[in-house]
């Protein structure tokens, strides 16, 4: 029998926000990812593209979650956006040595490339991937539009490590006018990319921003909920992240997207009940 499980997840483990309204105030900041797994089984490891975690802290990441939590790590700016995958050898390697104390909890690692990272730059893709550890999973984000014109050679690029493109949606966001100051910040920061629903390889990986109101992003996603069922049923792995332009309630609507999954495919693996946001009232 085929077992199907899908990994929902958000941007980051620990929003303020989300304190005292979906997960206890009282959880440390040490405790906070343990309360975030309640909820999803996944996140994006976007932190590590600012600076390399000490080995003491993965380790408390570890210790948090259970060994099929899926982390997707963003790989540090050093070596996609400064070095531009070149040269990048030793940190690389404090990186991976970094993230052994997660063990299979590691789901992918995510390169991240610049907008300004384009066909031309195919060169440096492809000898950075040949040159990879082989115990790890990659996946990688492009930003130029370029690629999506005519993706044929960047997929052949990805098809000799098996690695995966990352699907950004950004099409909901764009489609009208923002509405809030997150909206506003997003149409600014954001790559305006078509969808593309193709998997590359058993490991899928969806990046879906919607809007701050829950009802639009909901309906934004249909067209993903169909795909995530279909890959499920062809046996593949998918990872799916729900963002919104503030991430206020990207918890519940990460939960939300996976129900509705679950409601094409009931045989989908539930999620656990999340961890109450406070005490236990008498009625």
């Amino acid at each position: 029998m085929l077992v199907m499980k899908l990994h929902v997840g958000c941007a980051m483990w620990s929003y303020p926000p989300w304190r005292g309204r979906y997960l206890p105030d009282s959880l440390t900041s040490r405790d906070r990812l343990s309360g975030y797994a309640t909820w999803c089984n996944a996140v994006e490891g976007n932190t590590t593209f600012y600076a390399t975690p000490a080995s003491d802290t993965t380790r408390s990441w570890a210790e948090q979650t259970d060994p099929d939590f899926r982390f997707v790590f963003k790989l540090p700016k050093s070596i996609t956006h400064e070095r531009r995958l070149a040269d990048a050898g030793e940190p690389l390697s404090a990186f991976l040595t970094a993230l052994e104390p997660l063990g299979p909890r590691v789901h992918a690692l995510w390169i991240q490339l610049p907008p300004s990272f384009g066909p031309a730059d195919l060169g440096a893709l492809r000898g950075f991937l040949t040159a990879l550890p082989r115990e790890h999973r990659y996946c990688v984000e492009v930003r130029d539009r370029a690629f999506f014109d005519d993706p044929h050679e960047l997929e052949a690029v990805l098809a000799t490590r098996d690695a995966e493109w990352v699907s950004f949606d950004t099409t909901v966001l764009f489609a009208s006018r923002p509405e809030s100051d997150a909206e506003r910040e997003a149409w600014t920061n954001k790559p305006r990319l078509p969808r593309r629903t193709r998997a590359l390889t058993a490991y899928p990986v969806v990046r879906y921003i919607g809007r701050d109101n829950a009802e639009r992003t909901a309906a934004g996603w249909q067209p993903w909920a169909d795909v995530v069922a279909g890959w499920l049923r062809e046996g593949r792995s998918p990872t799916v992240f729900i963002h919104t332009p503030d991430n206020v309630e990207a918890l519940e609507l990460a939960r939300r997207f996976h129900d509705d999954v679950r409601t094409r495919l009931p045989e989908i693996d539930k999620l656990p009940e999340p961890m109450p946001s406070g005490p236990p009232t008498l009625f």
